[in-house]
């Protein structure tokens, strides 16, 4: 069920975090392997974990 009383500011910080800590991640492997694919992965990744973060049930 959709829960519409979430404060999309919090919604909107999870997912920067995780963008910023994909990014991140993403550098430090475009570093290692000379590969940019690396930093969008890292991105997607991030989004994807903050985007589940910020929906999960807290009861």
């Amino acid at each position: 069920m959709v829960d519409d009383d979430k404060n999309p500011e919090q919604n909107s910080q999870a997912i920067g975090i995780g963008v910023a800590l994909g990014a991140g991640l993403g550098a430090a492997m475009f570093a290692v392997t000379d590969s940019a694919v690396w930093i969008g992965v890292g991105v997607a990744i991030g989004v994807a974990l903050g985007a589940a973060y910020s929906s999960r049930d807290d009861d």
